[in-house]
C-alpha cells in the first residue's frame, strides 16, 4: 500500500516550518500542488493527499468508505507532521469535504476550503456521475476539457477516476457533532455553477472560531487555475497573521 501523504521538498524537509496540507478534487491527484511548493518556499512545507486509482497509486484500490480514507489520511499525516506543528489544510470541491473531516481529527491552525458546498449538502452528491454519462460531460465542460480532443484511453481513465471519487463522496453522511473551534475560509467563484451561495454558506455552521468568505472570478475550478490570490491567503494564515493576509511591511 502506497502512501497518502506526498511532499516535494526543495532541498532537506524542514519540519521546523508550518505545514500546508492541500487535497486535490475529485478525479485528480495531489502533483498539482507541487508547483505550491516553490511560492511558499521558506513560508511552509507543502504535502498533498493522494487517494488510491490516480498518478502513483494507480494500481491500488480505493477504500470501501469515505470515513476509511479520512482515517487513514490523518493517522499518517499525524506521523508526517508531527505534534505541536502549526498546520493549515486546504481542500479544493470533493477535497474541501475531504479536508474538513481530517480537521476534525488533527485541529489545525485553519480550515481553507474552495469550491466546495458544506458537509450537510453533500447529500447525494456525486449520484449523477457515477449513473449518467450527461453529468460527466458536463464535469468535463467545467473542467475546461472537451472530451472531443481526449482520446479514447484517456477519457475511459479520467470517467473512471472521477466515477471512484464520486462513489466513495456517496458513502458519506454528515453527523454534525461538535464544531470545529478553528476558523474556516471558504472561497468560491463569481461563475461557479456547480456550488451555489447557499451551499457555499453552509460553512459558517461548522465552526465557532470565525466564519471568512472569498470571491474569486471565474468557474468552479478559477482558484486552481488561477492559485495567486489563494496563496497569498495560505501564506498569511501559515505565518499566523490575524486577517490570514501576509504582512507587506
Amino acid at each position: 500500500m502506497g502512501t497518502w501523504i506526498s511532499t516535494w521538498p526543495t532541498g532537506p524537509e524542514d519540519h521546523t516550518l508550518p505545514a500546508l496540507l492541500c487535497l486535490p478534487p475529485a478525479g485528480a491527484g495531489c502533483q498539482q500542488f507541487r508547483a505550491w511548493q516553490p511560492a511558499l518556499e521558506g513560508i511552509a512545507q507543502v504535502y498533498g493527499v493522494q487517494l488510491p486509482g490516480r498518478e502513483n497509486r494507480w494500481r491500488e484500490p480505493m477504500p470501501d468508505t469515505f470515513d476509511e480514507a479520512v482515517e487513514a489520511v490523518a493517522d499518517e499525516l499525524r506521523r508526517t507532521v508531527g505534534p505541536g506543528r502549526p498546520l493549515v489544510v486546504f481542500g479544493h470541491s470533493f477535497g474541501g469535504l475531504l479536508g474538513y473531516e481530517v480537521a476534525r481529527r488533527v485541529r489545525p491552525r485553519a480550515l481553507v476550503v474552495s469550491a466546495c458546498r458544506a458537509p450537510g449538502h453533500w447529500h447525494g452528491a456525486g449520484r449523477g456521475i457515477v449513473e449518467d454519462d450527461d453529468e460527466l460531460d458536463k464535469l468535463f465542460d467545467t473542467a475546461g476539457i472537451d472530451p472531443a480532443f481526449l482520446d479514447e484511453d484517456t477519457r475511459a481513465l479520467m470517467v473512471a477516476m472521477l466515477r471512484k471519487d464520486a462513489r466513495l463522496s456517496l458513502s458519506y453522511t454528515h453527523v454534525p457533532g461538535a464544531r470545529l473551534d478553528v476558523p474556516v475560509h471558504a472561497w468560491g467563484a463569481d461563475a461557479d455553477e456547480t456550488v451555489s451561495a447557499a451551499e457555499l454558506a453552509g460553512w459558517a455552521e461548522v465552526t465557532t472560531a470565525g466564519f471568512h468568505r472569498h470571491t474569486a472570478a471565474g468557474g468552479h475550478h478559477a482558484v486552481l487555475r488561477r492559485p495567486e490570490p489563494v496563496l497569498r491567503h495560505l501564506a498569511g494564515l501559515l505565518g499566523g497573521t490575524a486577517d490570514g493576509l501576509p504582512h507587506t511591511g
